[in-house]
């Protein structure tokens, strides 16, 4: 079967890893620091790792300070994590419906959301195509009201010729296996806000405080060191750090791939007017994460991709209607294009070394599926 997406591991990552594993420090060693450094330079803002989409998610809303009775206003077209992390730290999730043509968050729909609790909005690249976060911040402009981009699908996009990573007050990446660049599971977080920055970092080191300028008690010697805020272990170890390194060094090489399947697929289906996909807005420059394509009779038409081998995927069930938020005493909220959006999406398979044959074949399958 062809994935909808998979990890290229050549033999150049195989070795930065065994040289890794054969250092003397497999963790909280140089190559994490060196892994930092690199994404910092390639995003253009201070940037730590840590050992999952999700905990980058976490780590971030704990440095924006979201607890309880702040709102947190989401799109639903995404995984649970962009959810769970905040109402974990005790916010409620605001839902705010979606552009159907681009599945990007609606910013009429971020404006009639926004109440006096409103701590955070939660951008989502979906797909890969970044968010406008300068539009969200001249929509917030005079609130205290926190941006956050989900940017799990977007390592490797720009817009207006800036890089993601560099524009929300606070952006998370994942390395899942999947996704543009891969740790096998990973994240990371960058901040320009060195409060937040600080916060988030210090909160996914377990609370850690190890600046004596910074202690509270008195340090009884080199060993002293402080917890001010619980934290969580989330680090990422300096083995998965040189698999990330490894990786960055091709990022260029794996976005044009993506981008090359993303084209030939484009002008496969575009006089097709059984299938719908993505508008690409105006001075961006994606990284595609996904190419969605939407169907009538999606159920059916996925179901016989499957038995051609043809491994779509749906991303995603919608958050709102995991039966978590009907349970926590929430209302069914009527988000219409969310909804239909779902009701017709299919992911196709994208990921750097997908050629021309296997891409026909799926092309063909669609269409005979159709």
């Amino acid at each position: 079967m062809i994935p909808y997406g998979r990890q290229e591991i050549l033999e150049e990552d195989i070795q930065a890893v065994i040289e890794a594993l054969r250092s003397d420090l497999i963790t909280t060693g140089p190559l994490v620091d060196e892994f930092e450094r690199l994404l910092a330079e390639y995003v253009k803002c201070p940037t730590f790792v840590v050992n999952s989409g999700t905990a980058a998610l976490h780590a971030a809303y704990f440095g924006i300070g979201i607890g309880p009775g702040d709102e947190v206003i989401t799109p639903p077209n995404t995984f649970i994590a962009t959810q769970a992390t905040a109402a974990l730290l005790g916010a409620k999730i605001v839902f705010a419906d979606i552009d159907l043509d681009t599945g990007l968050i609606d910013l009429e729909c971020i404006k009639k959301a926004i109440t006096a609790k409103t701590k955070a909005i939660v951008l989502v690249d979906y797909a890969g195509q970044p968010c406008d976060v300068k539009a969200v911040r001249e929509l917030v402009a005079g609130r205290d009201i926190k941006i956050v981009q989900d940017a799990a699908h977007s390592l490797g996009s720009f817009i207006n010729g800036e890089p993601v990573g560099s524009q929300a007050d606070v952006t998370t990446f994942s390395f899942f296996a999947t996704k543009n660049i891969t740790t096998g599971e990973g994240g990371a977080v960058s901040s320009p806000d060195k409060k937040i920055f600080q916060r988030a970092k210090e909160f996914s080191r377990q609370g850690l405080i190890r600046d004596p300028k910074r202690f509270l008690n008195k340090s009884h010697g080199p060993w002293h060191q402080e917890v001010h805020d619980f934290g969580l272990n989330y680090r990422l170890t300096d083995f998965q750090c040189a698999l990330g390194i490894s990786q960055l060094e091709r990022i260029t090489e794996i976005k044009e791939s993506r981008l090359r399947i993303h084209k030939v697929y484009s002008e496969a289906f575009q006089e097709d007017s059984r299938i719908r996909f993505l508008k690409t807005n105006p001075n961006t420059s994606p990284m595609w994460h996904l190419f969605p394509i939407f169907v009538r009779d999606r159920d059916r038409i996925f179901q016989s991709l499957r038995n051609q081998e043809i491994g779509v995927q749906v991303n995603y069930v919608p958050a709102n209607i995991h039966p978590v938020f009907r349970r926590r005493g929430y209302e069914p909220v009527n988000l219409r294009n969310s909804e239909e959006f779902y009701s017709q999406e299919i992911s196709l398979p994208i990921f750097k070394g997908l050629d021309n044959k296997r891409l026909d074949a799926i092309i063909e399958s669609v269409k005979n599926s159709l």
